[in-house]
Formats: structure tokens, C-alpha cells, sequence
């Protein structure tokens, strides 16, 4: 995700003369739209040519089964990307840190926590940018708990994952991902605020003082927009392309080649010990939610519960080892502990609930 990333040099600040230009705009935004759809509705037929056709591997096969989900997998999961980012990109543009700092301090806690996971959800930070964040939000003020609540949803609810989720599964698991994602975060931020921490951030951190500059306050076109969610698209695209490679492949491996009743068995709902265990799986990978997307997709496909899937994907996401060790920096090892527990009984309850329910 885009972390603090300057607007770009050529944005103006001053409203273009005239509508011509946005009008322009928007008439290549609908033709590529509609490009983008034509192209989308021919992927699994080209898919399959490749495959079955081109490669000439047989129907049926298990590699043919895993072939054939990753070259439709992929170029899908490339465009849904596309079409997100830009998207999500061109909104960002509406958020700073310094604005983002503003929104969170000085709030009633619980709602702050409401509204630091919102946030979480559409600003352009992610783990990897916890250091720069969590040193800006307690030099502003804002109070720990809400912004544990931030830095959790931030990573957790991914919007990126939210809309790939969507174009894969449908709106209703979608919906399920955003609504659990958003009830952990804001919890265990409100109980982390409940146990007064303060003093398990290192000294470092509480030392500096907050910077008393505002921000930008340049008034952006829509041109000055667009350009911003286009740098969004190469920037996100360029780091995370890898990552949905592999979690295409892995999907498409247990796609062709795992058994239904192994993935029922190891994630399914009658194992009291799924849960735990997708958890304790999913923390030592690194993925980002655009990577686990495809691996989630190809688990559910196999038999898995979606309680047990849900789990997995959000310890992958929100509980890396990557990410304790950039939280290290900052934070002591006892509320780094503490950090864990909670937002892994958060997943758990999670798991379970949507294991009974569904």
C-alpha cells in the first residue's frame, strides 16, 4: 500500500478553465471500462484454449484442473487488481497522514476506534508502514487503543482484498470479511485502550514531539486525482505482482491436486481444532491480502469452512512475523505480546462464529 507518498510534481492547483478537458476524461474512463469488461467476460474461454487447446493437456487431469485455474486466475486477479487500486488509488488522494491525524485525535476513544478502522480501510497504509504511522499518532495525541485500531484494520480489512473478494466469491462473503475485520479491530483496539499501555511503547517513540506542520492544503482537479490513482496502480501492482503469482500457483496446486475430503478434514467445521490451527498456519506466511485472495478462493472450492477460512486469511494478514518484527521498533515486547493475544482471540471468535452460523 502507498505509504505517506507525496502528490505528484505536475499536479496543479488551480481549477482548468472550462469542462472540456473533464469531459475528455471521463469519456476514456467509460471506454475503458467497457474495455475492460469485453476483455473480462473472454477469460475463461481463453483460459481453457491455453490449457486444453495450446498445451494440449488433458480434460480433467489434475494438471490440467491446476493449469487451467491459473491462467484464468491470474490474468482475472490482475484486472479485478487494476480496477480496484485506480479506484481506491484516486480516493486516496482525499486522505493525508496529516489529515488522517487530525480525523483521530481528539475524539471520544470508542468512536475514535470507529473511526480509525474505517480509516484503516481506505488510507494507504499497511503494515509495512507501522513505524512512520505509530510514531505520528502518538506524537499527535490519539490515544493508543484507537491506534491499535487503525494499524489493525489497516492490514486486516484490505480494501484491495474487500474488491477482490467481490469479483471472486460474491458480495456476501465480501460483506462478511469487511464487517469481522472491522468488529476485531475496533475491540481489541477499545480493550488495549482499556489496559493503559502507555508505558510499554519504547521511550523513543513518546520523546518526540509532535510536528506542528498541517499538511498540503492544495486544492487537486479530478485530472490531479487520476493521476494519483494511475501512480497507485503502478506503485501497489509493482510490489504486490509477485505475491499473487505465488498465491495463484498454491491455489491453483490445491485446486488440481488436493483432495476434497483432506481440505474438509484439516479446515472443516466438525474439527474443534481447525480454527486454532489455520491460525497458527497462517502466521509464520507473508502474504498480503491480494495474495491470499486466490488461496482463499481454491481452500472454499475444496470443501473448507469459511469460518476456518476467514481465520486463516486474516492471521496471515494481520499477525505476520514480518510485521512484529517493523512493530518491535516501537513497541516493547510486552505489549507486543499482548497485541497478539488479543487480535488472535478476535480471529478465533471469528472462526468460530461463522463455523456455527453458516
Amino acid at each position: 500500500m502507498i505509504t505517506g507518498r507525496k502528490i505528484p510534481d505536475n499536479a496543479t492547483t488551480v481549477a482548468e478553465p472550462g469542462n472540456s478537458r473533464t469531459l475528455v476524461i471521463t469519456g476514456a474512463g467509460i471506454l475503458g471500462i467497457y474495455l475492460w469488461w469485453l476483455i473480462y467476460r473472454q477469460l475463461p474461454a481463453t483460459a481453457s484454449w491455453i490449457t486444453y487447446g495450446l498445451f494440449q493437456i488433458g480434460k480433467g487431469s489434475h494438471l490440467g484442473e491446476s493449469v487451467n485455474f491459473f491462467f484464468y486466475d491470474t490474468p482475472k486477479v490482475m484486472m479485478l487488481l487494476f480496477l480496484v487500486v485506480f479506484g481506491v488509488g484516486t480516493i486516496r488522494s482525499f486522505f493525508t497522514p496529516e489529515k488522517t491525524r487530525a480525523i483521530l485525535s481528539g475524539k471520544n476513544e470508542f468512536i475514535g476506534n470507529i473511526l480509525a478502522a474505517l480509516l484503516g480501510i481506505v488510507t494507504p497504509f499497511c503494515s509495512c508502514s507501522a513505524v512512520p504511522l505509530f510514531i505520528g499518532f502518538v506524537t499527535a495525541g490519539v490515544p493508543l487503543g484507537v491506534t491499535f485500531s487503525f494499524l489493525i484494520a489497516a492490514p486486516m480489512v484490505n480494501e484491495i482484498a474487500v474488491g477482490l473478494l467481490y469479483g471472486l466469491l460474491g458480495w456476501k462473503i465480501a460483506a462478511i470479511y469487511m464487517g469481522t475485520g472491522l468488529s476485531v479491530a475496533i475491540l481489541s483496539g477499545w480493550v488495549i485502550g482499556r489496559l493503559h499501555l502507555e508505558k510499554h511503547i519504547e521511550d523513543w517513540v513518546t520523546e518526540i514531539r509532535a510536528d506542528t506542520d498541517t499538511g498540503n492544503d492544495e486544492r487537486l482537479t479530478w485530472n490531479d486525482r487520476i493521476i494519483y490513482g494511475w501512480e497507485a496502480v503502478k506503485e501497489i501492482i509493482g510490489r504486490v505482482w509477485l505475491y499473487v503469482m505465488i498465491g495463484i500457483a498454491v491455489g491453483a496446486g490445491i485446486h488440481g491436486y488436493v483432495p476434497e475430503g483432506v481440505m474438509a478434514s484439516v479446515m472443516g467445521k466438525g474439527a474443534w481444532w481447525s480454527v486454532p490451527l489455520a491460525v497458527l498456519i497462517g502466521v509464520p506466511m507473508y502474504s498480503n491480502a491480494a495474495g491470499i485472495v486466490p488461496v482463499v478462493e481454491a481452500l472454499l472450492g475444496k470443501g473448507a469452512a469459511l469460518g476456518t477460512v476467514l481465520a486463516f486469511m486474516m492471521s496471515v494478514i494481520a499477525l505476520s512475523l514480518p510485521e512484529m518484527v517493523i512493530l518491535r521498533k516501537v513497541l516493547k515486547p510486552r505489549l507486543i505480546g499482548i497485541f497478539i493475544l488479543i487480535v488472535t482471540g478476535g480471529i478465533l471468535l471469528v472462526g468460530y462464529l461463522f463455523n456455527m452460523v453458516i
